[in-house]
């Protein structure tokens, strides 16, 4: 039976594996700059996406803070101040996500991790890391689907319900309210939903393509993104499964210190300190 249980599961994680990977194509094809550097879509529904028209500025995102306000979201803070705020996706567990905390052990730099069911069922080790380092475990739902095409309140909790409940089983304590929409799908009564249900969400200001595990960037291509799209009030998306993320995490980290940044949680950004 034991040995049925751990095929079971096996398999489950390289179907959810695989689901997550290729809901990533998905979430990122708006992030890609067009030639003339305007953005492809701009509806407050559809995939998150970005454009970045200068360096080292916030990008144009295809909705606005004040839009995303109403429903208690986010993507970036609106300041001069030469903040970041960080945050990994977890998908599943490959053997990178404890060389990424100890980085962030050695920078004191808090980070939100957004978990999936299967790496929480998977990983309850880390997730009491996480906890015991100062991080924040936000939501991403149970299964990872497409949550705008999810019309009712009672299967978009589900999503979300499931994971509070591992979450408590393995911590004892309730799950922090932070919500990332799976793929960057969403829609305005999704993000209705989730602040009925008391949740923040988050989207981001930067992110790179670091989620194909057979073509991961090197570690010059990550750096070519991440040091010259940095801005102030950057919400980071980073993919705990990225092998190249885990090897230079800690150089990112002290270089991005060199240019003046600083690392804060995600609590800052609606608590104005």
């Amino acid at each position: 039976m034991k040995k049925q249980n751990w095929k079971k599961m096996l398999v489950t994680s390289l179907i959810l594996a695989a689901a997550f990977c290729a809901g990533r194509i998905a979430a990122h094809i708006d992030n890609r700059v067009p030639s003339n550097g305007t953005l492809t879509r701009a509806t407050a529904d559809g995939n998150w996406g970005l454009s970045f028209p200068e360096e080292g500025q916030p990008p144009v995102a295809n909705a606005s803070m004040d839009e995303l306000a109403r429903f208690d979201t986010y993507y970036a803070q609106d300041t001069e101040e030469k903040r970041i705020y960080l945050t990994f996706d977890c998908g599943y567990e490959n053997g990178n996500t404890p060389l990424i905390l100890d980085a962030l052990k050695k920078h004191k730099a808090p980070a939100t991790f957004f978990v999936v069911g299967n790496f929480v069922s998977t990983s309850g080790d880390l997730i009491k890391r996480m906890v015991d380092e100062g991080h924040t475990v936000g939501n991403h739902t149970y299964s990872h689907p497409d949550m705008s095409k999810i019309s009712t309140q009672e299967t978009f909790s589900k999503e979300l319900s499931q994971v509070e409940d591992l979450y408590k089983e393995i911590t004892g304590t309730e799950m922090t309210k932070y919500y990332r929409p799976p793929q960057g799908k969403y829609n305005e009564a999704n993000l209705q939903m989730a602040k009925d249900m008391g949740y923040k969400t988050f989207f981001w200001s930067l992110a790179y393509v670091d989620w194909y595990q057979d073509k991961q960037p090197s570690k010059e291509e990550a750096f070519e993104k991440l040091l010259g799209r940095i801005h102030p009030g950057a919400i980071v998306l980073l993919h705990n499964t990225s092998s190249t993320n885990g090897q230079i995490l800690d150089e990112l980290l002290g270089k991005w210190e060199d240019m003046g940044y600083t690392f804060h949680p995600l609590e800052e950004l609606w608590a104005g300190s």
